[in-house]
């Protein structure tokens, strides 16, 4: 069932997203050749944690061992921190956060570049971008749900990328993971009619190459099946009568 949130419980969630925002930026500037995931990890909660009341959403969330999902190059999601993932120049790598905060979850990724990266290896992270804020822009009352996956992916197919269809976006408030799933894909006037109240996270998940996936070993992080390289940007938005409201953000 969609959990609509009441006015104030979306300034509740916006204030868990200017931590998590913010945590966004203190790790920016460390993201260099030579750091490790694990390094990128503490520095993430410490973070956090030095909000009063603030948490890691992600920190044992169904068994996960981190406070970040931290995934390089052709990794989608869910990769686990590690000492001996260490950064080199020219990768990518995604860091995935979630804030718990006054009772409410907000969830966010962004992929960084690692120093130089090829120019070709940027347009993939710029046309990601670019489709996040497509299906915030969808994201309006008496939209649906479709409307939001077809302006990604419509982004997207343009620029001859394909989007992961196996993973989703989700609702999100007092548990991290909500309805309604929020495809990166779809047909416009489809599914869940979007009402004011409803919070949404919106992650593209983009591949240079083909769309399949496949899950690794540790059985929590998911790659390209192809190799090649994916790209993954999230914001935990809310649905309000004035147009989509970003709630992880410090604007």
């Amino acid at each position: 069932m969609i959990q609509l949130k009441s006015p104030r419980e979306i300034e509740t969630m916006a204030a868990g997203g200017r931590i998590l925002a913010a945590t966004h930026r203190h790790i920016r500037p460390a993201i260099v050749p030579g750091i490790t995931t694990l390094e990128i990890d503490a520095m993430v909660e410490a973070f956090i944690r030095s909000h009063p009341g603030a948490t890691p959403s992600f920190k044992g969330l169904y068994g996960f061992p981190a406070s970040a999902c931290i995934s390089i190059n052709e990794e989608i999601v869910h990769g686990i921190p590690s000492p001996r993932r260490i950064l080199a120049a020219g990768d990518i790598v995604t860091v995935d956060i979630g804030v718990h905060y006054g009772g409410f979850h907000t969830d966010s990724a962004w992929t960084y570049p690692v120093g130089a990266i090829l120019p070709e290896t940027q347009r993939l992270l710029d046309v990601t971008e670019r489709s996040l804020y497509a299906g915030i822009e969808a994201a309006r009352v008496g939209h649906h749900i479709g409307d939001i996956g077809h302006a990604v992916e419509e982004v997207v197919t343009r620029a001859r990328y394909t989007v992961v269809r196996d993973l989703v976006g989700h609702g999100v408030g007092t548990s991290m993971h909500e309805e309604p799933q929020v495809p990166n894909h779809g047909k416009p006037k489809r599914g869940t009619k979007l009402q004011a109240g409803m919070t949404i996270a919106i992650e593209p998940m983009v591949n240079a190459g083909g769309a399949a996936t496949r899950t690794l070993a540790d059985k929590w992080t998911i790659v390209t099946l192809d190799g090649a390289l994916s790209a993954h940007f999230e914001h935990t938005i809310a649905i309000t009568a004035e147009g989509p409201r970003i709630l992880t953000t410090l604007d």
